[in-house]
């Protein structure tokens, strides 16, 4: 029999048996009746998971980065300005995109850690002439949460529309998407979405689509082209036949599953669980005397915590958990990589998962040298989940 590792790393995640079944499925027609009901209902569920009532969703295979590239391709013209608010290594890929598209970037940057303050990014902002204002809502590479309502609401004051990066947030940190005015929030399957990789997942305001409509040149991209893709997704809503490319059929099987799963649970009872197992996750962390890579803790994210090797230890680490049947992941930041490692704890994850990677890590620790009382990481877990 094959190992099998409790996979803890910021995504992919381990999967509910129930989604992987689902995959399992006989292939359908992509134009039949059956597949295009399970397709509809996956995008009307879509809007409730991100609690965006009047949200036009897109769900084309590609990853997370597709997901990226279409916000910047459909709404960025050659010459148009965008500010990014920059907390990491996925903040520069989407300055790198937008530039990619002809756009004029400017960033609002912060050391590495923390998060530029929401007054830096108004007097960025009030300098006039932003089209978007793009936000990483949790960067991957640092575990850096921003505050995406307060910079959503500045975007709607200044005139810009709000692109949100939610790769590793969406169905795990909180976001009201409507609510709070943001105009495009994206992510891919493979995270707290929990689908294996393969679907780019993006919920666009009517603002958004307006403004794409608007456009007085070409989108530079075809594949990505939201005039492409919004006749499919409106035709799947409408339980009719449409084709532009040939969807992921099985990945759709285990999307609606999964939504199915996530509307079960609560979106608020999910977020709140998120938080819980987090809190007790980092209650280890900090047991141990280990520093985490986000300054303070109202701006760590809930779905992973990125944590640097104490002195004396170094990646090896990584070998001596996995050994403890659980996997985490390395650094990712080029500045840092080598000085921290990161763990996911999002989607179907459980209390008995995050105790398992507690008592991996601590014994790991322990292993390499590192002087820690033993069970005092378990024991601040356990305490805060119960």
């Amino acid at each position: 029999m094959t190992e099998r590792n409790l996979l803890m790393i910021p995504g992919p995640i381990n999967f509910d048996p129930a989604v992987l079944r689902a995959m399992a499925i006989a292939t359908l027609s992509h134009v039949s009746p059956e597949f295009i009901a399970i397709f509809g209902e996956a995008i009307e569920k879509l809007r409730q998971v991100f609690l965006a009532e009047r949200g036009q969703p897109f769900v084309v295979a590609g990853s997370g980065t597709l997901a990226m590239d279409m916000a910047a391709a459909n709404l960025i013209e050659p010459g148009d300005r965008a500010l990014v608010v920059s907390t990491g290594y996925f903040s520069d890929r989407f300055a790198a995109i937008l530039e990619r598209y002809g756009a004029q970037v400017a960033q609002v940057r912060a050391a590495i850690g923390d998060v530029p303050p929401v007054v830096g990014v108004e007097a960025a902002l009030s300098d006039g002439g932003y089209k978007l204002l793009v936000v990483t809502h949790v960067d991957t590479s640092t575990g850096v949460a921003t505050d995406v309502k307060a910079l959503a609401q500045l975007a709607g004051k200044h005139g810009a529309l709000s692109v949100v990066d939610g790769v590793c947030a969406t169905a795990g940190m909180e976001c009201l998407q409507g609510e709070w005015g943001i105009d495009v929030y994206l992510t891919a399957s493979q995270k707290a979405i929990g689908v294996p990789p393969g679907l780019a997942i993006l919920v666009a305001s009517p603002r958004a689509i307006e403004a794409f409509k608007g456009r007085k040149t070409p989108v530079l991209n075809y594949y990505a082209d939201w005039a492409n893709w919004l006749p499919i997704m409106e035709a799947y809503e409408a339980r009719q036949p449409s084709y532009f490319g040939t969807p992921p059929v099985n990945l759709i099987y285990a999307l609606r599953e999964s939504l199915d799963q996530i509307l079960a649970e609560g979106m608020e009872a999910r977020f709140r669980r998120h938080r819980a197992l987090s809190d007790a996750f980092k209650a280890a962390v900090s047991a141990w005397g280990l520093q985490q890579v986000p300054l303070e803790p109202a701006k760590a994210a809930h779905t992973m915590t990125a944590i640097y090797y104490p002195e004396g230890v170094d990646s090896s680490l990584l070998a001596l958990i996995k050994k403890g049947g659980v996997v985490v992941a390395g650094g990712l930041h080029p500045a840092i990589k080598d000085k921290y490692f990161r763990v996911g704890h999002m989607g179907a994850v459980s209390p008995g998962d995050i105790l398992a990677t507690v008592g991996a890590i601590e014994l790991a620790l322990i292993d390499s040298g590192y002087e820690v009382e033993p069970g005092i990481g378990l024991a601040a877990a356990q305490e805060r989940l119960a």
